[in-house]
């Protein structure tokens, strides 16, 4: 018999949201490049959508432009008054539904997803990114080795990522048609591990996790990760950036969804 207790939060999106509230107003670079792969995935779709929503962490500020989109409304997640996993958005009202680099910190996924659809018209198209599990892999394993040999333990220092393997059943699970999954790598140079911790830190993604180390990060540690970040040949460091696109369509009354 279920005990009715939901599950204990793996990101603390209060304190995402406090942090994202302190960053910079505007585009970052990662944003700037799912924008643009957003608009090439719409323009292969043959048709055109009245009322469109995105959604996401690091919308605010932005002028957005997709010219396949007539009627189209950016809403922020991740604001000191909504650090829900659900944005608040209309139901069945959007012909086109995306999800910005959300949902990576969405402690329920799969009732996030369910939700998202029912914000959806009828043959509506739902589409998200979000970052894979080889993000900041480099990093990572910095981390561990720094934790391992300062500490003797790991600590978890960046967050979890979805698997590309789960995107596909996760869409089918929440009642979209036709769902299709796949992801793009992208490696991102930094003259250094600290000039990546900075960007992170400046974009309000540092730990996001609620169970976190609550001592603070001490010198000794930061120098031990930076050392044990692997270096390429001309002494730059390399960041692996893997992100995971999801499409899936809102059932029409058949209970079937368009094709891309």
């Amino acid at each position: 018999m279920s005990s009715g207790l939901a599950p204990p939060a793996l990101f603390d999106r209060a304190l995402i949201a406090a942090r994202r509230a302190r960053a910079p107003a505007g585009g970052d670079f990662v944003t700037e490049l799912v924008l643009a792969e957003l608009a090439e995935r719409l323009a292969s779709v043959n048709r055109r959508f009245a009322r469109a929503a995105l959604v996401g962490p690091t919308l605010s500020g932005l002028d957005v432009d997709l010219p396949m989109v007539d009627a189209l409304e950016l809403v922020p997640t991740l604001t000191p008054r909504h650090s829900d996993d659900m944005p608040a958005l209309a139901t069945g009202v959007y012909d086109l539904l995306a999800s910005m680099l959300d949902l990576q910190a969405v402690n329920d996924v799969p009732g996030t997803l369910m939700r998202l659809r029912r914000r959806l018209k009828p043959d509506g198209l739902f589409l998200a990114v979000a970052l894979g599990g080889a993000s900041l892999g480099e990093l990572r394993a910095a981390w561990i080795a720094a934790d391992a040999g300062i500490a003797g333990g790991a600590y978890a220092r960046v967050a979890p990522f979805m698997d590309v393997r789960d995107a596909g059943s996760l869409l089918q699970r929440a009642g979209f048609a036709m769902p299709v999954s796949d992801s793009d790598t992208h490696r991102v140079r930094y003259a250094d591990p600290l000039r990546l911790m900075r960007e992170i830190k400046g974009l309000g993604a540092a730990n996001p996790m609620a169970d976190k180390p609550r001592r603070p990060v001490t010198r000794r540690h930061l120098v031990a990760a930076m050392a044990a970040y692997p270096r390429d040949g001309d002494g730059r460091i390399t960041a692996t950036l893997e992100l995971i696109w999801m499409s899936g369509w809102a059932p029409d009354d058949g209970g079937r969804g368009s094709a891309i």
